[in-house]
């Protein structure tokens, strides 16, 4: 397993079919709220296993915080460990940039996977695409 940044037309179009297959297909968000405006100014990552990619997380980056969010692994392959990985690449590749604060939106069954990883949660639980959220931060 490796992570790749996404730079290749073939390595974007990667990322947007994953994010279709797990939040379009399985979650039911429509294709118009799961592609964004950030996306234009987000650095997307693949994870690759066994030369396929199977999946993606992006970062926002804004004057006083780092974004991680769309994380998404294929059905398939998740219980790997992959997503897992991925976050803690992420974290250690914005803690070298030198920001100190990662924010994300987790989803309500995914609070224990990011709290595993050192994020806390905090605030009301909200809706994102008619799915049940909580806003996480990490201070690095």
């Amino acid at each position: 397993m490796k992570i790749v940044y996404a730079e290749k037309q073939s390595e974007i179009f990667a990322v947007v079919n994953i994010r279709k297959s797990v939040f379009v297909i399985e979650q039911n968000v429509s294709i118009e709220e799961e592609l964004d405006e950030l996306d234009y100014d987000a650095r997307h990552f693949l994870i690759v296993s066994n030369d396929e990619y199977v999946g993606t997380a992006r970062i926002v980056y804004n004057d006083d915080h780092v974004s991680i969010g769309r994380v998404a692994v294929l059905k398939e392959h998740r219980k790997h460990g992959y997503g897992a990985k991925l976050i803690q690449h992420l974290i250690d590749d914005i803690r070298n940039d030198g920001h100190k604060r990662i924010l994300i939106g987790a989803q309500v069954q995914a609070l224990p996977f990011y709290e595993k990883l050192g994020f806390e949660q905090y605030g009301d639980i909200y809706l994102d695409a008619n799915i049940e959220h909580y806003h996480m931060e990490l201070k690095l």
